[in-house]
């Protein structure tokens, strides 16, 4: 059984599929304008993790992502460039493609495109004049009336008049209500260059959140099992996706939504403007991208994640410890038998939420148990358990020499560097500071610098 966290209902429910043995899974994509950053990371990561532990037991699963190619900031980034927007976001696709392949992310079922589904829009925009939910405005835009959809709120647990209550709202004589949002865009001929497509409301473009209702529609139906996205987006993007959605098709548009928490750089969220902004590519540039994908994963999808120099470290030095097992305990194959205790546990803790914290924890026991056994037949079935389950999160699946060798950064640590760091963490285990002792041998480790401890001393080498 596979509980989850339903952000509809505010607690963990048993996953219960609308067709059983499928997962129908829609995830909000990428908006390519630009460059992919750490929080995109996080997202594609976390929702790659369900959809592998969802196959892994037994599901069918139609795993959707879309990509934003038509929005009010791809058309100014195109313009501020000079070039066609279907330029500029073919490139930052072949980007976004890039990034995430190298983060070991399998590609979505579907990928569906915004302007592949300007039909579908507006089938549902009809639908919603047809059910009163719906209206054209003086300026030849068309809103979406939050107020005549009763269950408006329900997702983020906002409430229209407690938002407005106190605020200085901006009159817009455009909309009946301030809280009213946009589904349809007239155009407007002063803008050059401008994209629009033929409407019963006049020329125009799609708002950003009637692009997804249409896109999950297409591909899951009305009704659909998961859906999935940063927590940023639970308000407004994906309340107003079940205003559309619900409103047009007078049914229940997802069962269970799924989201995970903020990246945090030093304890505060990551945003343009704070400045404290990081783009995938140049993490990887530092960073191997399978440490990026460890220090995603080892965390709980949905708690917040710290990001900095410090904690990539840990994780590097981290992932470095399971190589050097696989390296030290050659690995035999090894068929999962759930009923083992490691197994057992490992899906116990990928069944609950997806808590792929304690199934990492689990990786590290197995670690301990094979190296303390490397010599036998049972600490090479440790060693293989520890890669078979690792497989499950897109984890140590390289030739372990490889990778040690590749995140081996030899030529900073010079011998005196490296005679200092000794002499640190002998005086860290005087102290009885084994967490200190246990850093500095890590870090040296991640560097291809072995230690190894005699009644002489301590004497190191390079790998």
């Amino acid at each position: 059984m596979i509980t989850l966290y339903n952000t509809l209902a505010r607690e963990k429910q048993e996953f219960k599929p609308i067709t059983p043995g499928v997962v129908n899974m829609y995830v909000c994509g990428i908006t390519v304008y630009d460059y992919c950053h750490i929080g995109h990371a996080r997202m594609v990561t976390v929702f790659d993790m369900v959809s592998r532990w969802f196959r892994e037991s037994g599901f069918q699963v139609n795993h959707v992502r879309n990509i934003t190619d038509i929005d009010d900031k791809i058309i100014k980034r195109a313009t501020e460039n000079g070039e066609p927007i279907g330029a500029l976001t073919e490139r930052f696709v072949a980007a976004m493609n890039e990034d995430f392949d190298a983060l070991g992310i399998i590609r979505p079922d579907h990928e569906p495109r915004a302007t592949d589904h300007i039909d579908g829009m507006q089938s549902i925009i009809s639908k919603l004049f047809d059910r009163g939910l719906a209206y054209s405005a003086p300026n030849g835009d068309v809103y979406y009336s939050v107020r005549k959809f009763q269950g408006y709120g329900k997702l983020s647990r906002k409430n229209l008049d407690d938002q407005r209550a106190g605020e200085r709202v901006e009159i817009d004589t455009n909309k009946q209500d301030a809280a009213d949002f946009v589904l349809w865009k007239h155009a407007k001929t002063d803008e050059p260059g401008e994209v629009k497509w033929a409407s019963p409301w006049g020329a125009g473009r799609p708002g950003w959140h009637i692009e997804c209702s249409a896109m999950a529609c297409h591909h899951l139906g009305e009704h659909f099992d998961i859906h999935g996205g940063g927590e940023d987006l639970q308000f407004p993007h994906h309340e107003n996706e079940i205003a559309q959605s619900e409103g047009a098709h007078g049914s229940q548009y997802v069962n269970y939504w799924l989201h995970n928490g903020f990246i945090n750089v030093d304890n505060e969220k990551m945003s343009k403007s704070l400045g404290n902004f990081f783009i995938i590519r140049d993490v990887l540039a530092k960073y191997d991208a399978e440490v990026l994908r460890f220090f995603i994963l080892r965390a709980h999808y949905r708690s917040p994640l710290n990001y900095s120099d410090v904690h990539l470290d840990d994780a590097k030095n981290a992932l470095t410890r399971l190589y050097t097992t696989l390296k030290t305990v050659p690995a035999a194959d090894v068929v999962i038998d759930w009923v083992e205790p490691h197994a057992a546990r490992f899906k116990a803790a990928m069944n609950d939420d997806f808590a792929t914290t304690e199934a990492v924890a689990v990786l590290f026991e197995l670690a301990l148990y094979a190296n303390k056994h490397a010599a036998s037949a049972e600490g090479a079935q440790a060693a293989g358990l520890l890669k078979a389950l690792a497989k499950i999160l897109g984890l140590l699946q390289r030739d372990p020499e490889s990778y040690l060798q590749a995140g081996a950064s030899n030529s900073e640590w010079t011998a005196d560097k490296i005679e200092a760091a000794i002499i640190a963490r002998k005086e860290a285990r005087a102290s009885k500071n084994w967490a200190e002792s246990d850093r500095i041998r890590d870090e040296l480790t991640a560097a291809g610098i072995v230690l190894e401890d005699t009644a002489q001393g301590t004497t190191w080498r390079r790998e």
